[in-house]
């Protein structure tokens, strides 16, 4: 799966998996514009435009420093263009041995199975570091976030960890022991 001699750069046939930079902050402000209104308010733009791209940045900055850079920049292969973001986060429901599963891509390149393709990196990366049991979080709404999970092995827990107007989060779990 990797081809690069950096461990925190991913590859596949047609992705570059990377560390975040500040100025992949224009494609990530573009992301925060393009979420469904029924997002809850805290992750879209709100009245004021903030999050800016300058926010988004200084943001990338502070998860940098704090050594938190579970997030990697989805890059296509073939033209350098960014399309989003997809990697590891270590706050919810599991600990340092059970992050996260997240990813967002842009939606001029949705349906072309590349959040699967940067799932699967990232999921081989987390069992190649001794991290084969993930969970991720998906809004009963987001059908097709609901597909990328199931054809990376996730299965629904049948537990909702939100629930509000905004609809309910469903927790779903990839652990290849059971």
């Amino acid at each position: 799966m990797r081809e690069s001699t950096d461990p925190t750069v991913l590859t596949t046939e047609r992705l570059i998996l990377r560390p975040q930079d500040p100025a992949d902050a224009v494609v990530f402000r573009q992301l925060w514009l393009e979420r469904d209104p029924r997002v809850p308010a805290h992750r879209r733009i709100d009245r004021d435009g903030r999050p800016t791209e300058a926010d988004i940045a200084r943001h990338i900055l502070e998860m940098r420093g704090e050594g938190r850079t579970g997030l990697l920049t989805v890059v296509l292969r073939d033209t350098g263009k960014v399309i989003g973001y997809c990697g590891l986060v270590y706050d919810g429901h599991g600990d340092a041995a059970e992050p996260e599963l997240a990813f967002e891509l842009l939606r001029t390149v949705h349906g072309r199975g590349y959040a699967t393709e940067a799932g699967r990196a990232v999921i081989a990366s987390a069992a190649e570091t001794g991290r084969p049991r993930l969970w991720a979080t998906v809004w009963d709404w987001n059908i097709a976030s609901r597909r990328v999970l199931e054809k990376l092995g996730f299965v629904e827990t049948g537990e909702v960890t939100k629930e509000s107007e905004h609809g309910r989060s469903l927790l779903t779990v990839r652990d290849p022991a059971s």
